[in-house]
């Protein structure tokens, strides 16, 4: 029979030979619970004389238990090798109380080891997949945030809304930037929307597209779209191109965007009350 107590004390020594381990295990009581839980977990289910297949019922517990740990540490900024090290750490622990266990039976010890190792290995591998997705997971949402923060659209005057971009312009910020800029212009009632692409490093057929999409799809919202931040070899490259934009305003930057949007304004409420 397993000494849990043995087997755990040992578990929780190795861990705490890193010192990132260490430090995250007395700050984090939750460690210590989990790995108490796992190993409670594991050392039923190997009782019953279960190695193998740890995808079955079995073992529906024990894979949640790596789970959440594996999730966790993926959120917590984990590496793969420290989470990794994690469940093959246990290996050791489990193998050195298999000796004391079998000191006087060299061929049972050296067969429980061998089911140990494969089933270790096993939890190993659903270990680091697991972290792999939380890890996915983490990324998406900071890049769904970053995209949030490097496209805000600011209302500069009543009825005028300007988004400057920064960065590389694909097809998923082209996107975001739609949605953030026909959401506000809704908000806001605007008339005019200002985009600057000073902030935009390079602009290609596919930059230029997207802007056009961007432009067209204001355009069905009722709003007119000034294009802003045209610098010298941006215009060059447009021409060189072949891309035409004569139907879309155009501006330096976004003072002269500004001034021409505000000029629009006044015109549209001198016709207003010459009406």
């Amino acid at each position: 029979m397993l000494n849990k107590k043995e087997i755990l004390d040992h578990w929780i020594s190795i861990q705490m030979q890193d010192q990132f381990m260490k430090d995250e295990i007395l700050a984090n009581e939750d460690i210590n619970r989990q790995s108490d839980e796992l190993l409670t977990e594991i050392l039923k289910v190997i009782s019953k004389g279960v190695f193998d297949n740890i995808n079955s019922e079995k073992f529906e517990k024990t894979r949640d238990i790596l789970t959440e740990i594996s999730m966790m540490r993926a959120k917590q900024g984990f590496s793969p090798r420290e989470t990794t090290l994690y469940i093959f750490s246990l290996k050791e622990a489990l193998i050195s109380s298999l000796r004391n266990e079998y000191k006087d039976n060299p061929e049972e010890f050296l067969n429980e080891t061998l089911r140990i190792n494969k089933l270790i290995d096993e939890f190993g591998i659903l270990t680091f997949e697991t972290f792999i997705k939380g890890r996915e997971e983490v990324i998406l949402r900071q890049v769904d945030e970053i995209n949030e923060v490097s496209t805000p659209v600011i209302q500069v005057w009543e009825g005028i809304v300007a988004l400057p971009i920064i960065g590389t312009l694909d097809s998923a910020r082209t996107q975001i930037v739609m949605e953030n800029l026909l959401s506000e212009i809704v908000r806001t009632s605007s008339m005019i929307a200002i985009l600057d692409i000073s902030g935009v490093p390079a602009v290609d057929s596919l930059v230029a597209q997207h802007l056009i999409k961007t432009v067209s799809a204001t355009r069905l919202m009722g709003a007119e779209c000034i294009i802003s931040g045209i610098r010298p070899e941006i215009a060059q490259t447009i021409v060189h191109l072949g891309i035409d934009l004569s139907t879309i305003i155009t501006k330096s930057s976004m003072a002269s965007a500004l001034k021409h949007a505000l000029n629009i304004m006044k015109t549209g409420e001198k016709s207003k009350n010459n009406g």
